[in-house]
């Protein structure tokens, strides 16, 4: 069954909302121009009402090793993503100091960056058109993809169905698409996580 990653989660109420539904992943963004944006204290303050059958992701951009290390000893986040220029030596780096689960990202515009993400070291693969604009890449690419992935970028209730039927990700990665005037949606939570699991 497809994965779902619910991202971008900066209040409490966030924290109600995938606890009802129960995405497989909640992620959290470390990055200060994001205005998703949480600081080290406020995620811990969410992650302690998140249910812990719910792995906790968090997203950086070409951070300090030591903060992302520090997130996880700190119990903060289960797994890293990388999303901005982090290349082999990082992850290799990142590695030697923590047992977390790996995902790299990768803006996606043409065939060589799929095959540059296939060649990654991380455990996992994130497919993105950019960093968070919501915009979807050209899905004809990934058709001679031969690793599993996640897939963001543009997702949301309307074209989540025909993402799931017709690409199978091993995991779907959400943020502006299920949101409302710049906060998460409860109802459109609710409703991508029922299609995904419902067109699996």
């Amino acid at each position: 069954m497809t994965k779902i990653k619910i991202c971008g989660l900066f209040r409490q109420e966030d924290a109600k909302f995938v606890n009802r539904f129960m995405p497989d992943y909640a992620g959290f963004v470390f990055y200060p121009p994001s205005k998703r944006n949480v600081s080290k204290d406020k995620a811990k303050e969410i992650k302690k009402l998140i249910d812990k059958k719910i792995k906790t992701v968090g997203v950086f951009v070409d951070s300090n090793i030591d903060f992302c290390v520090d997130l996880c000893k700190n119990g903060i986040i289960d797994v890293v993503q990388l999303h901005g220029n982090e290349d082999e030596n990082y992850i290799c780096a990142l590695r030697q100091k923590t047992n977390a689960l790996i995902i790299k990202a990768f803006k996606i515009k043409d065939e060589n960056d799929i095959e540059m993400a296939e060649k990654s070291s991380a455990d996992y693969i994130l497919l993105d058109y950019g960093m968070g604009e919501g915009k979807s890449f050209d899905w004809n690419l990934l058709e001679r993809i031969n690793r599993e992935y996640f897939l963001a970028g543009g997702l949301d209730c309307k074209n989540i169905s025909k993402a799931v039927k017709v690409l199978k990700p091993f995991a779907v990665d959400v943020s502006s698409g299920v949101e409302t005037n710049g906060v998460k949606d409860e109802n459109k939570i609710k409703t991508f996580i029922e299609t995904v699991r419902k067109d699996y």
